[in-house]
């Protein structure tokens, strides 16, 4: 049940809009003053408040301003007889969701309200979401190695400059990417992925530039490129050693002059785009044998950041199978399993050719398939070392 409060120095009205409200099933409060409207605000949680303009003590529009710096700021419509197109103007700039002059028709009134509930849930279930991700893309680990990475990433995050990141498969070179990004300027715009590696040569170009419509037989509508999708954000480059030499003199073009061209149009398109790339190849070694442009080489690594095998950060992997166990457990809606000591020292000896990916699937399995206290002899048994 949604929870509305009413601030009017009205009692007729308030006492109106509590019956209309009440008979739809909402639980309603009063306040008949603004500054007993923003008390009830700081003593419990609101979803939505009715909120009069002209009231003594504190008008509607200095609470509204001083309610949306609480942590659970409810949404308000504001509600006056001395409506004026000025005054509904200053209350939507502070943060209110409407503005409805007295007396409400009650339609509107309660059309408005479910409206404006309905954007409280999206927002709480947006902030809910945010921070599942947030804690999905944590990085794990009090090592020398990523303690290394991590500082790297709090001096280049802030600048515009380009990364390189490197590293075996598996050892979460797009997590460093998603960190970069969250702790830049850029980091309210796009992030855009794309991986080279899975994409066909013949389709890298449009992939990245977008085309025209008729540019190719299976080109029927234009399509904007992950650059252009990116724009004002970051566009991330996985596996970008994996590129064709023709899509690597675009992407060169792009980096130098900002601006790229749609496959089948010759119209320059002005970007401004953040370029990280990805790759587990030695690309020094790559330009030695041809496969690689060392002027976008230079371009693209303007910064390195080199990301540690697991074999290289063995003291990281109880903090990680703890993250992993939490994890799952939420994603499953369990409880979460613990693991014996022995257990998993054993997981410290593995060599962990597959890097954090294949320790989080081994963790997997053996939630999946051991005993609530994960043991030695559930290692032995499903672990495939």
């Amino acid at each position: 049940m949604s929870k509305i409060l009413i601030i009017d120095d009205e009692k007729v009205i308030r006492a109106t809009l509590r019956e209309i409200l009440e008979y739809e099933k909402f639980d309603v409060s009063e306040a008949q003053d603004g500054a007993e409207g923003l008390k009830k605000l700081t003593e419990e949680d609101f979803d939505l408040v009715l909120c009069d303009v002209k009231m003594p003590k504190m008008d509607g529009i200095e609470v509204l301003d001083q309610a949306k710096a609480l942590e659970k700021a409810p949404q308000f419509i504001m509600i006056s007889a001395h409506g004026s197109i000025e005054t509904a103007v200053e209350a939507t700039k502070k943060g209110a969701f409407d503005f409805i002059p007295k007396p409400p028709d009650l339609n509107r009134l309660l059309l408005t309200v479910r409206n404006a509930l309905d954007k409280k849930n999206l927002v709480t279930e947006t902030k809910v979401l945010k921070k599942k991700l947030s804690k999905k893309l944590d990085m794990v680990g009090e090592s020398p190695a990523i303690k290394l990475v991590k500082e790297t990433i709090e001096k280049v995050a802030p600048t515009d400059a380009r990364v390189l990141i490197t590293g075996p498969n598996g050892t979460g070179k797009e997590l460093v990417a998603h960190w970069v990004h969250a702790k830049s300027n850029r980091s309210s715009n796009p992030f855009v992925a794309v991986n080279c590696a899975a994409i066909p040569s013949e389709l890298i170009e449009s992939e990245l530039f977008g085309h025209e419509k008729g540019a190719f037989t299976s080109a029927h509508k234009q399509r904007q490129g992950k650059f252009e999708q990116a724009q004002g954000g970051t566009l991330f480059l996985d596996e970008i050693g994996d590129m064709s030499l023709s899509a690597q003199s675009k992407v060169l073009r792009a980096l130098q002059e900002n601006l790229i061209n749609r496959v089948g149009s010759d119209k320059d398109i002005k970007v401004d785009v953040r370029v990280l790339a990805a790759t587990n190849k030695d690309l020094k070694q790559e330009i030695k044998e041809g496969k690689f442009r060392e002027d976008l080489y230079h371009r693209l690594s303007v910064i390195l950041i080199q990301v540690p095998a697991l074999k290289d950060r063995k003291e990281d992997i109880p903090l990680l199978v703890e993250k992993f166990l939490g994890d799952i457990a939420s994603e499953n809606g369990d409880a979460s399993k613990t693991i014996s000591d022995s257990a998993l020292k054993k997981l410290q000896e593995f060599p962990w050719t597959g890097n954090i990916r294949e320790l989080r699937n081994v963790i997997e399995r053996l939630v999946i398939l051991g005993e609530p206290e994960i043991s030695l002899e559930d290692i032995k048994k499903y672990a495939d070392y």
